[in-house]
């Protein structure tokens, strides 16, 4: 991107030297947005009568996809806003929103940001799951899916609805515009909503009470920079996440910020897939406040995304028909991905593929790049810091396994803290430490004051996010994670808390003590897997031990792979369960699965906790390890072999 912004210079952000430079000019002086309404706003004004966004329900019709030019698309967020305000929501109210990816998921998480504040919920979750997150947000009005065949929405939602205090009613939204059937194969029937037990709020047509209101303008004073704008769960996608509460100010300059690193690849005339969640802040952010900021076209692609019925099968179609210049996902996709051939299709527009998440193992990255002919840009971010802070930059160097530089105003180091999280300096070059971040892009804290013990590190009197991420920072300011502080398992870039596993297996008569660990998994990145010590004299199968988990985790994706019992669990000198030992069980099981499989012997194997690379594979063979290290390189752990006495 050559950088034409005032105070700019005429040079792309290449490394990080460029990145200081563009910071010589005064942030307060950039001009930026006063809220996201008023970004989505000035993307508008820039190219009003071109696609903003093409949306198809399945994946067969993708061709003919119901299109919103920007002018269209703003005049719908702010009928949404619009009626929202005339509901009741202020500006401290709470909208909840049970959706899959549907245009009106959009509408809701814009519209609601320009009201009150927007609360994603994900709508895989169980009804009481659901109900617990409506409860702890306080929302005042719920917007989900109406009734539709093949959909559980509407039942959990209407369940986790029920007798919530502060729950003032349901606006729903329709499939049914989106069909494309035969009269004689009409859903009307189908779609009626009935009485629901135990509800007794009104439950309304968004879009009905959308098309009363004026698109033309907000009727309302729009939100400062510094109000909240949204409520995003973090800390696991499965069991009771944390609740992220996020301004107007982080959301803009982190959209800005990112808009900085990676150019013009969104602007007027460019596509972007979306093919991650909304209720995730990639989707709603890289998917969309971006792409849009800047005039450019987003492509919904069903409401399941990557995970639609044929999306992945036809995703060179996809791509080849809209021209897409860039896509966002996490390494599974690119792993299925990869399996499709993109035999005669034209994907010359595709510039990059974002990869986020989780870590992308090197082989994978190396294959898709020289099969695909697609530049990955591996990025770094989290919820709490309104989604990016770091990426690799498109027209800079692509450093393999690293998060890339940090962004432009946003400040990023590795830090060395003591047991009880008190700064005690900063890590030097190549020394890896806790990542932490500052800058307008950090979130206000979690709704639960509990949840903010120990989350800001105090530095020369300022505050810094602790991440919880491991890294370490090279002489030329890439970041490289070398591990978790926090210990989610990242199965498929669904974060599981590993507590959720554990609960469900501790009531167990006959378990003492319970541990669940990500297995190295080439496709998932990540399986979950359980760690079991029974009582003295008691006894229990795996398979009975599995079963009694299984049954009580509501969340298909926590379910885990195996249980696996121990005579005791490895402990720290406290007493606290050492969970790095039990990874590095897994990572040594996968080494000598692999190793079989490729008619290696090995003559040893040790994984240790590399100061550099974070857990470390240390393999020795009597003969070319090649394939073995085609294999591995497939994984995100690191390995190192050695050959007769040498490393190679």
């Amino acid at each position: 991107m050559l950088v034409t912004t005032p105070g700019g210079f005429g040079r792309p952000i290449v490394a990080l030297p460029d990145v200081e430079a563009f910071e010589q000019f005064p942030l307060p002086e950039r001009d930026l947005p006063a809220n996201t309404y008023d970004m989505l706003e000035r993307g508008a004004a820039i190219a009003p009568d071109q696609p903003a966004l093409s949306f198809f329900l399945r994946s067969d019709d993708f061709r003919e996809a119901f299109v919103w030019t920007h002018a269209e698309l703003l005049a719908d967020i702010t009928k949404t806003a619009n009626t929202l305000r005339r509901l009741g929501v202020g500006r401290d109210d709470v909208v909840a929103f049970v959706l899959p990816n549907l245009p009106e998921t959009h509408f809701v998480i814009w519209g609601s940001e320009a009201a009150g504040i927007a609360f994603a919920v994900n709508p895989l979750l169980e009804a009481g799951q659901i109900s617990e997150l409506l409860a702890a947000g306080r929302a005042k009005w719920l917007v989900t899916l109406a009734p539709f065949p093949g959909y559980d929405i509407w039942q959990k939602a209407t369940r986790a609805a029920a007798n919530l205090p502060d729950l003032q009613g349901i606006l729903t939204v329709s499939l049914a515009p989106y069909l494309r059937y035969n009269s004689d194969d009409a859903p009307e029937e189908r779609l009626q909503i009935a009485g629901v037990d135990g509800l007794s709020i009104p439950v309304l047509s968004l879009r009905e009470e959308m098309n009363t209101e004026s698109g033309d303008r907000l009727t309302f004073d729009a939100p400062t920079a510094g109000d909240i704008s949204s409520y995003f769960c973090t800390g696991g996608t499965t069991g009771l996440p944390k609740i992220a509460a996020r301004t107007h100010l982080s959301e803009v300059f982190d959209a800005w910020s990112t808009k900085a690193m990676t150019g013009d690849a969104f602007a007027p005339g460019k596509t972007i897939f979306c093919g991650l969640p909304l209720f995730h802040v990639n989707g709603q952010l890289v998917t969309g406040l971006i792409p849009w900021s800047q005039g450019g076209h987003v492509v919904l692609g069903t409401p399941h995304g990557y995970r639609g019925e044929g999306v992945i099968p036809s995703f060179w179609e996809i791509v080849e028909h809209y021209r897409i210049v860039a896509f966002s996902g996490v390494p599974t996709v690119f792993s299925a991905l990869l399996q499709v051939p993109v035999g005669g299709r034209d994907i010359s527009s595709a510039g990059y593929g974002f990869c986020g998440a989780a870590p992308m193992p090197v082989e994978l990255f190396r294959t898709f790049e020289k099969t695909i002919g697609i530049r990955i840009l591996e990025a770094y971010g989290l919820t709490e810091g309104a989604c990016v802070s770091s990426v690799n930059p498109p027209e800079g160097e692509r450093r393999i396994g690293s998060i890339g530089l940090r962004l432009p105003y946003q400040q990023m180091a590795s830090v060395r803290l003591d047991d009880s999280g008190t700064f005690l300096g900063f890590a030097g070059t190549e020394e890896v430490g806790v990542l932490a971040i500052r800058g307008p892009n950090v979130f206000a804290g979690y709704v639960n004051a509990e949840h903010n013990k120990g989350l800001w590190i105090e530095i020369d009197g300022e505050r810094w996010l602790n991440t919880g991420d491991l890294a370490r920072q090279d002489a030329d300011g890439y970041f490289w994670l070398t591990g978790r502080r926090k210990e989610l398992i990242i199965r498929g870039g669904h974060n599981i808390d590993p507590k959720l596993i554990e609960d469900a297996v501790q009531d167990h008569p006959a378990v003492q003590l319970a541990a669940a660990v990500g297995r190295p998994d080439e496709r998932a990145g990540e399986l979950p897997i359980l760690y079991v010590q029974l009582k003295p004299a008691m006894v229990a199968s795996e398979a009975d031990l599995l079963a009694h988990a299984v049954h009580r985790i509501p969340e298909r994706a926590a379910h885990p792979k195996f249980v696996r019992i121990l005579s005791s669990l490895p402990v720290t000198p406290v007493g606290k369960i050492f969970k790095p030992a039990l990874s590095m069980l897994e990572i040594e099981d996968v080494v000598r699965q692999e190793a079989e499989a490729s008619g290696i012997r090995l003559i040893s194997l040790a994984v240790v906790q590399d100061a550099r690379l974070g857990l470390l594979a240390t393999i020795a063979t009597d003969s070319d390890p090649a394939t073995l290290r085609e294999k591995l390189g497939r994984y995100a752990f690191k390995a190192q072999f050695q050959q007769s006495g040498n490393q190679s």
